[in-house]
Formats: C-alpha cells, sequence, structure tokens
C-alpha cells in the first residue's frame, strides 16, 4: 500500500518550481498585504485545469482556456484585490498580464496562465502588475510558496498551502500546491483558485483526468454560501523531474498519482470550508448506507449547503430536523423513517434521530458536542447498495454567522 507524506514546501515542493509574492497596489487598503503571485516552472510542463460552470466566466478564465488549448505552460500568474470579472478591458487586460509575465521571464506568453480573485466590476489597474513584473520574477525562489499563497488571498483568515510526497515506480513524487477561498464558494467544477504542481512524469491526458476525479470528490464537495464564483480555476502543472516511467494509461501507477493527487484537495476542501467567511465551525457530512455515491452526495450536500441547518450549528443547536429538512429538498428519493442522524466531535457522540424519529437526548452534551470547532454529522440511511457502487459520501460545509454578513455587506466599499 502506497504511503502519502505530507512536506513543507507548498506549491515549489515539487521539483523544477519556483514562486513569489509581491504587493504592487491592486489592493490599495493595505499596502503590505501582497497581492501578485507568479509560479514559474524551468520547462515546458504538461498542465490541466478546471474552471467554474458559471455562465459569468472571469476574463482571466476565457484568456487561460486559450493558452491551455495545447496542454502545456511555463508559468501562473495571479492576483487578489480585483476579480477583473465583467470589468472594462478585462480580457486585454488579462493578456497584458500575461505578457507582463512572459516578459520578465523571457518565455512565450502563451505559455503564461493568469488568474484574478476579488471585487467584481472593476478595471485592474494592470499597468501596476505590468511595472512589478520584473522585481517580481527576481523574487522567484523554493523558497517562495509562502509570499505567494499569502498574495491570492482575499477574505481568507489563514493561508492555504499543502504538499505531500508519495513513491511511484521507485521513485519520490512530489505535489504541492496554494490555494485561497473563503467566501462565493459553492463550486460546480473545482474550487475558488487552487494552483497545484508536481514533479511527476505524467500525459496531459492522465493529469487531466486525475484533476477531474479529485475536483469531483474534493472542491465539488465543499459549499460556504452556496455561491459558485465566476473565477473558479483549479490549475495543476506537471514538470516530470521525478524521473518515474511517464504515466500514459490507467494502471498502479495512475491509481497512487490520482489517490495522492486526491488527497491533496480534499485537504484544501477542508481548509476552505473551515475558513468560511466568519465561519467558526467546520461542518462534516457524511451519508451512507445508500444505494449510491451519487445519492449519498447529493443528499450530504444539501445538508452542508441548508441555511437553517448552518444557523442552528452555530448556536450549537441539535436541531436535526433542518438535516432531514434539506434532505428532504435534495431530489433525491429515500425513507424518511429508516434514516438515523448523529452528531460527533472531540466531546463524544450523541445519537439524535432513530428510524427518522426524534430520540430523547442530554441537551447539555449535545450543548458540549456542538460547541467544538470541527463537527461530524452522521447520517444513515440504511439501504441496500447497488453492486459495484460506493454508498457513502462526505461533504464539507460550515455555519453562518453574524460576520459573515458583516464581511459581504461592505466588501466592495
Amino acid at each position: 500500500m502506497n504511503t502519502i507524506k505530507y512536506i513543507e514546501g507548498g506549491v515549489t515542493a515539487p521539483l523544477g518550481f519556483t514562486a513569489a509574492g509581491l504587493h504592487v497596489g491592486v489592493k490599495t487598503r493595505n499596502p503590505e498585504k501582497l497581492d501578485v503571485a507568479l509560479i514559474a516552472a524551468d520547462v515546458l510542463c504538461n498542465t490541466a485545469a478546471a474552471y467554474t460552470k458559471n455562465v459569468v466566466k472571469a476574463a482571466p478564465i476565457i484568456v487561460t482556456r486559450e493558452h491551455l488549448q495545447n496542454g502545456q505552460a511555463r508559468a501562473i500568474i495571479a492576483n487578489s484585490g480585483n476579480a477583473n470579472a465583467c470589468a472594462p478591458g478585462g480580457e486585454e487586460n488579462a493578456r497584458r498580464m500575461c505578457a507582463a509575465a512572459a516578459g520578465a521571464l523571457g518565455i512565450v506568453e502563451t505559455d503564461v496562465l493568469v488568474a484574478s480573485t476579488g471585487v467584481m466590476g472593476q478595471t485592474l489597474p494592470v499597468a501596476k502588475i505590468e511595472a512589478a513584473a520584473p522585481e517580481l520574477a527576481a523574487r522567484l525562489s523554493r523558497g517562495g510558496s509562502d509570499d505567494a499563497a499569502r498574495a491570492i488571498m482575499t477574505t481568507d483568515t489563514v493561508k492555504k498551502e499543502v504538499a505531500l510526497e508519495c513513491e511511484i515506480g521507485g521513485k519520490t513524487v512530489r505535489i504541492g500546491g496554494i490555494a485561497k477561498g473563503s467566501g462565493m464558494i459553492h463550486p460546480n467544477m473545482g474550487t475558488l483558485l487552487a494552483f497545484i504542481t508536481t514533479d511527476c512524469s505524467i500525459s496531459r491526458e492522465m493529469l487531466n483526468a486525475a484533476l477531474l476525479s479529485a475536483v469531483r470528490e474534493s472542491f465539488n464537495r465543499i459549499s460556504v454560501d452556496g455561491d459558485t464564483s465566476t473565477n473558479d480555476t483549479a490549475i495543476v502543472m506537471a514538470s516530470g523531474h521525478a524521473g518515474n516511467a511517464e504515466i500514459t494509461g490507467f494502471g498502479e501507477d495512475y491509481d497512487v498519482f490520482a489517490d495522492a493527487l486526491r488527497a491533496l484537495c480534499v485537504r484544501f476542501a477542508r481548509e476552505m470550508a473551515s475558513d468560511g467567511e466568519g465561519a467558526k465551525h467546520l461542518i462534516t457530512c457524511t451519508v451512507s448506507n445508500t444505494e449510491n455515491e451519487g445519492k449519498a452526495e447529493t443528499l450530504a450536500k444539501s445538508v452542508i449547503s441548508s441555511t437553517l441547518f448552518k444557523a442552528a450549528i452555530f448556536g450549537a443547536d441539535a436541531n436535526w430536523g433542518r438535516a432531514l429538512c434539506a434532505m428532504g429538498y435534495s431530489g433525491e428519493a429515500f425513507d424518511p423513517d429508516r434514516v438515523d442522524v448523529s452528531f460527533r466531535s472531540a466531546a463524544g457522540t450523541i445519537e439524535v434521530c432513530r428510524d427518522g424519529l426524534g430520540l430523547a437526548f442530554d441537551e447539555t452534551l449535545a450543548k458540549a458536542v456542538l460547541t467544538e470547532h470541527d463537527i461530524e454529522v452522521l447520517i444513515d440511511l440504511h439501504e441496500e447498495t447497488t453492486p459495484g457502487e460506493c454508498g457513502l459520501c462526505t461533504c464539507w460545509g460550515c455555519d453562518i454567522t453574524y460576520d459573515y454578513i458583516k464581511i459581504n455587506g461592505d466588501y466592495r466599499t
């Protein structure tokens, strides 16, 4: 069995990658906050990406998709503080960001991918990014992941930076990344922003398959507020420097890589849900013993997306009926008379519903269980699982608090 080991280094842990972050003036309120990140590879990398399914797409997504038609890239430039979505001159400014990075790196403009996050509808001050591009490139280093991770933060309260290693074909393979996400999270593709690197040797087709699989089982299973961003982008670049035999098809090596990539993305997904705007609790909802995994996913996601249920968790109120209610309008058919519900945290486990009916339980214990930061909601449907199917799924969300309204009430001004 392959062992995944978490390591330091973030997006620059894999061989062949450097990164940097810099304050250039896109964010004007606080000149100490970094606002532009650059990630660069020393070779042309096989690259895959996933994007928002929101009909309204930010200009950087349009440009990145064009540049990635050949499935290869050398660099990613990203800014925070301005989404460059529905903004005057959006596509032109996204292309200017790519050109600035390419010029500073001495590479082809179409080998640069671009992303933005922040306020929509405002013109991106691209001249500031262009002027700072040479300094940004000069700062690139193997130790630059921390600055790059901080440079893409908006309302995030903590940076999101993960790296791990595994063994493929007798070679040590590393996967690392940085991500951002705190609000406007209800992805229907990947995540808000996730930039992932690996030194695994893997074909573009297999890299794309692994990313889409990881996205489905991680980022697409989280929700903070039910809003799918216009800028959601997840990118993975592979330098091939690990020296393993290139993965060109499905098999043991692919499975090891896909499992590792999935583990990294799940880690990011949990961190995003935990860091939801104003959140006090991470909610992990697991629905088990269903006909198939898809059904379990729909039900679990309905629970963690329910505003009423999120409010109950904020108040440490064991109002399990709101979970059942959310399942009832999910669109999936099930027998409510066979459903069991329990809450679990570091303070203990408490069963609150059996066969669709409420149980007498210790309210003091329930309060203690729900006061912990990490709360699990365990739902058992007692259905017969279809042969060959997985009748279980876990999704992640957070509570909703007064601070969420405060943060988003004046986000633009």
